[in-house]
């Protein structure tokens, strides 16, 4: 029988492929234009406003000794991670990731979709650019070449069916459009964890930013705990890793909330999770919701966090908390 032997979780913040010059960089250019502001209540803002309620004290997070220890923090963070996934060596990993308008537009925006394709395609001139970017030579940016990376094709069409008989409808898609390649929250995956050895994974993807079918927290540890049982009801004898990336706290760092969140993952419940303020979970917060989902497949498991890292990039509080964990 199948067994989920690990689950690994992983922020995959744009901060986790620059150096500290270009995060400040990034606070000074892009977040003053950034109309997915929203502050530690919840309240929809715009950067003047949180810069002016910005207390004095938050300028040592922007210190550059501070700054280079959290980028290592972070990097150790990933290491350790790749590490993790490397001794277990799973047959299949499940990927959990959500989708920035990269490979879903308004015309077709599902709230699960499941991939199904012989091979998951890298497409490199579908990321994110930023006008700023040639100025800046510390990123260390996804590569530049098409890539295609295995797909296990046949175990990812047979969840689809499975997750039909556990009362989930995911979309699917047996191939993308020509050039289309796979979302940010993918890549970083390939670009960051899977260094030294790739393997099949079956691409899930969930709606955590755009309303009106976003994901709720119940539903997504349930669809955690339906895809756990669909793969420990096949009678092959696998080994499965669930990853699930994105969050914590972003565009606006909000530590009391991320730490509260590391506690329900810890040793929270089904519960815990649907009692998240669904305010609290707009914009880049939004993707806990893939977190959610991870602690429905690791139900029962010990969870290892590895760190936590509160990066700041701008004096009104904006960046991202980063956090790293698996559970066994």
């Amino acid at each position: 029988m199948s067994k989920m032997v690990m689950g690994i979780g992983s922020s995959h913040s744009p901060v986790l492929l620059m150096e500290p010059p270009a995060w400040l960089r990034r606070g000074e250019v892009s977040d003053p234009q950034n109309a997915l502001l929203f502050d530690q209540e919840g309240k929809h803002v715009q950067y003047g406003e949180l810069l002016e309620r910005s207390p004095p004290a938050l300028l040592k997070e922007l210190d550059p000794q501070r700054l280079a220890e959290r980028y290592e923090a972070n990097n150790n963070a990933i290491a350790r991670i790749a590490e993790v996934l490397l001794d277990v060596d799973p047959d299949i990993v499940v990927v959990v990731g959500d989708d920035h308008k990269e490979v879903y537009q308004d015309d077709n925006m599902p709230a699960l979709a499941v991939y199904w394709g012989e091979t998951l395609p890298y497409r490199p001139i579908r990321l994110m650019k930023w006008p700023y970017e040639d100025d800046l030579k510390t990123e260390l940016w996804y590569p530049q070449d098409d890539r295609d990376y295995p797909v296990a094709a046949a175990f990812a069409r047979r969840l689809i069916g499975d997750l039909c008989e556990r009362e989930f409808d995911p979309a699917h898609s047996q191939y993308y459009p020509e050039g289309q390649g796979m979302t940010h929250s993918f890549g970083y995956i390939y670009h960051r964890i899977m260094t030294k050895k790739v393997w099949p994974v079956i691409p899930v993807s969930i709606n955590t930013y755009y309303p009106p079918n976003q994901i709720t927290p119940r539903r997504a540890f349930k669809l955690g705990r339906a895809i756990r049982s669909a793969i420990e009801s096949w009678p092959e004898d696998l080994r499965v890793v669930t990853i699930a990336t994105g969050g914590l706290s972003h565009f606006v760092v909000d530590e009391p909330f991320d730490q509260a969140f590391l506690e329900i993952l810890k040793s929270g419940s089904i519960e815990d999770h649907a009692k998240l303020p669904r305010e609290k979970l707009q914009s880049g917060n939004s993707e806990l919701r893939c977190w959610s989902v991870l602690a429905g497949t690791v139900e029962g498991l010990s969870m290892n966090l590895i760190d936590y890292v509160p990066c700041y990039r701008s004096k009104a509080g904006t960046g991202c908390g980063m956090a790293f964990a698996y559970w066994e």
